[in-house]
């Protein structure tokens, strides 16, 4: 049932005009500048939940005529963003009373930097909703290049020669990289106008030019998704596009690793899905390309994350694995891959954003970052241990976590579509998975740390303010892993949108 409806139109706008707002005079008002983008994410957060509902129960919501349309992916999406961005900013609140984050003298000063975080992150949020409810085959990439504006300047938001280098990297090769997507969108929007099957505004339409993507010529087809996957696929951290992803996400302050590995990667893969997903029956040789990339994105993540002392580079490496099961899920074209892909999708986004913000809380604590600079902290920092382990449990695929569900989901669709070689990889990647995460949490936290153990003496459990979103993050992946028919509903509704084939 489709219905005209205000909420998309909201959902995006509220964040954007509230950080207008806080740049324009939010400066030397830390307070208010808190309140307005904690008020702005929970309406955006309640607007993702009531929006999930209504999809779930059948509802199409439009907007601006068919300009705006959220249908059960969109609102997986909108959920995902609305209620991690809320998380995010609730533990930034706190987290930003961390050491150098608001005495820096760059973004305007230290009477300034406050106004200047929560703006660009509200605008980040913004942006990113904006991405997921437009129906428009060019506004898509418009609004995913803006979210690289807004987040580049909170990957340098530190300030320094390393957080500085991040930034550059990012803002040029998600730049140059996400070129490749307009020109895409492009090819798309004039092959679905050229077949004449669509006229005026609906040739714009990604729903239109879906329903006519098999009249497209191959020719044609192959080279829009050749550069939708480059485009797309470099903002999603994909191999061999992924080299800006471990700097930006390491650099960031842990708030904004959050949203960044927790969000902005789906919302490019969500973008790449949604576009590439209408050629998958007329071409399909695609399913084993993409089914192909994911897997090498899975083992090369796995492989590099291994190798890392740094937590916070360790993590984004991880997600870059992680990102190559949603892939090959979702490039089957079945049912069954479209629902483990965006299932693990929406585990990722949970047990990633615990672990960044676990992470943040050692950094907060403890001033290091790196495993070898740690140990024994399990007594000192219980709840943040306990995180961690959930975190590091469930993206290792251990049950009854969440992220068991969603790896078991995709490699039966692996199997059913005759891949065996993918499950090979797919199963490989998990168990490396599990050694990458599991042995730098027994390390930092049951092990004896190494060197001058009097270093960590006065280390203690980080404030109320930070645990209780790892609490909540932690509760929901158990929930999810005990009870996983929880978000059947919506994944049903969202993977029959991608699906092509049965399965």
């Amino acid at each position: 049932m489709v219905t005209t409806s205000s909420l998309p139109v909201a959902a995006f706008l509220v964040p954007l005009l509230a950080g207008v707002l806080l740049l324009v005079s939010g400066g030397g008002r830390r307070r208010f500048c808190e309140w307005v983008a904690l008020a702005a994410s929970a309406f955006l957060a309640v607007a993702g939940v009531w929006v999930a509902i209504q999809v779930a129960a059948g509802s199409i919501l439009v907007a601006w005529g068919e300009e705006l349309r959220v249908d059960a992916l969109s609102a997986l999406m909108m959920l995902v963003v609305g209620v991690l961005g809320f998380l995010a900013i609730v533990y930034a609140v706190r987290y930003s009373e961390h050491g150098r984050m608001m005495d820096a003298p760059g973004m305007g000063g230290p009477e300034r930097r406050p106004a200047v975080f929560y703006a660009l992150v509200l605008l980040f949020l913004g942006t990113m909703t904006w991405a997921v409810v437009t129906n428009n085959v060019v506004m898509l990439y418009v609004a995913v290049e803006a979210t690289t504006l807004s987040s580049g300047l909170l990957v340098a938001f530190f300030w320094d020669k390393r957080a500085l280098e991040a930034g550059y990297k990012y803002l040029i090769l998600l730049t140059v990289g996400i070129t490749f997507a307009l020109l895409g969108c492009v090819v798309v929007y004039a092959a679905g106008a050229a077949t004449g099957a669509i006229t005026g505004v609906d040739t714009l339409l990604l729903s239109h030019i879906r329903d006519v993507a098999h009249l497209i010529p191959r020719p044609t087809a192959l080279m829009a998704v050749a550069l939708l996957v480059v485009g797309f696929g470099t903002k999603a951290g994909l191999v061999p596009f992924h080299v800006w992803l471990p700097d930006a996400h390491a650099e960031a302050p842990a708030p904004v690793s959050v949203l960044l590995s927790g969000i902005m990667i789906k919302v490019a893969l969500y973008a790449m899905a949604r576009t590439i997903s209408m050629f998958f029956p007329a071409v399909p040789q695609l399913t084993i390309f993409a089914v192909a990339l994911g897997c090498l994105t899975m083992l090369v993540g796995v492989v590099l994350a291994l190798a890392q002392d740094d937590l916070k580079r360790l993590l984004a490496y991880s997600s870059v694995s992680q990102m190559g099961y949603v892939l090959a899920g979702i490039a089957l074209g079945t049912y069954l891959g479209a629902y483990g892909g965006l299932f693990h999708l929406l585990n990722h986004a949970l047990f990633k954003a615990l672990l960044f913000m676990a992470a943040g809380a050692l950094v907060f604590a403890t001033g290091a970052r790196r495993v070898s600079e740690l140990g024994g902290l399990a007594r000192r920092m219980p709840v943040t241990a306990a995180c961690f382990l959930v975190g590091a449990l469930s993206i290792a695929g251990f049950p009854p976590f969440n992220g068991f569900w969603s790896k078991f989901t995709i490699y039966v669709a692996l199997a059913r579509s005759g891949l065996w070689w993918a499950v090979g990889v797919a199963v490989f990647t998990s168990l490396l998975t599990m050694v990458a995460l599991v042995r730098p949490v027994i390390r930092v936290f049951w092990a004896a740390p190494t060197g001058d153990a009097h270093r960590l003496d006065g280390v203690q459990e980080v404030p109320a303010a930070l645990w209780v979103p790892m609490v909540v993050l932690a509760a929901l992946c158990l929930l999810l892993g005990v009870v996983p028919s929880a978000a059947y509903a919506l994944l049903h509704r969202a993977a029959t949108v991608l699906a092509v084939l049965g399965g």
